[in-house]
């Protein structure tokens, strides 16, 4: 069967942190060494617990409640960190980042690894969460579009079935004709990734580059904090299985 590896999208493959570092800022310039990393760990914590509320982020498009809620994440957020905002201030932090989302580049290397992978051999796709159009956005901001076909992407919003649901990895596997035993999944959230990879009966390779306490006990093919130690796994472990 052919070797199968699919990269998370989000804080995966390029820097989730620096469009909500850009958005954030001038809000929080008045305070003293700011915890970004800290508040941005926090601000996903919501935006998924949110999103759940809606439906899932796969179904995210549009509309009134959405937007309520993009704004109730920051506002949740940051609240933590000594920085209260008015529904006013949250919809401009909220309009800055979207805009924010689209100057991005992917991690130093990271090109250059799916290339690798894609010489020897190794079907390499894409699997995130979120909104189509706004996914695909980030997808072609990234030229993730010219190296990955396009029939190896996949977003929860095309489908309705978000992370960790293994729903959204069996779909993959029927689509692509791979099978679970020979498919890997990268990925930096335990929940979304590890966890929803994991009850699909897929391999995971945690790309662990913030350096996170794991939460529960799950057999992981291997635990990456930077992209030397990920090209080690995907690189060197996918030879080795050619």
């Amino acid at each position: 069967m052919k070797q199968a590896i699919f990269f998370d999208v989000d804080d995966t493959v390029y820097d989730h942190l620096i469009p909500f570092r850009k958005a954030v800022q001038p809000w929080a310039a008045h305070i003293e060494q700011f915890p970004y990393e800290a508040a941005y760990h926090r601000m996903r914590y919501y935006s998924d617990l949110l999103s759940h509320e809606l439906g899932g982020a796969g179904q995210m498009e549009q509309g009134a409640s959405t937007e309520l809620m993009r704004r109730r994440r920051f506002q949740l957020a940051l609240q933590e960190f000594s920085l209260a905002l008015t529904e006013q201030e949250a919809e401009e932090i909220q309009q800055a980042y979207l805009s924010c989302q689209f100057e991005i580049e992917c991690f130093a290397g990271m090109k250059e690894l799916i290339q690798q992978l894609q010489a020897r051999g190794v079907l390499v796709g894409l699997l995130t969460n979120g909104a189509e159009a706004h996914q695909r956005r980030k997808i072609k901001a990234l030229g993730l579009d010219k190296l990955i076909a396009n029939e190896h992407i996949f977003i929860s919003g095309a489908y309705g079935i978000d992370k960790p649901d293994p729903r959204i990895f069996q779909l993959i596997n029927k689509q692509t004709g791979t099978n679970p035993a020979h498919c890997t999944y990268v990925g930096d959230s335990w929940r979304n990734d590890v966890v929803g990879a994991h009850r699909a009966g897929w391999s995971v390779v945690w790309f662990n580059h913030r350096q996170q306490q794991r939460p529960e006990a799950i057999e992981l093919t291997g635990e990456a904090t930077n992209l030397a130690e990920l090209y080690q796994f995907l690189v060197e472990g996918s030879k080795a299985r050619l």
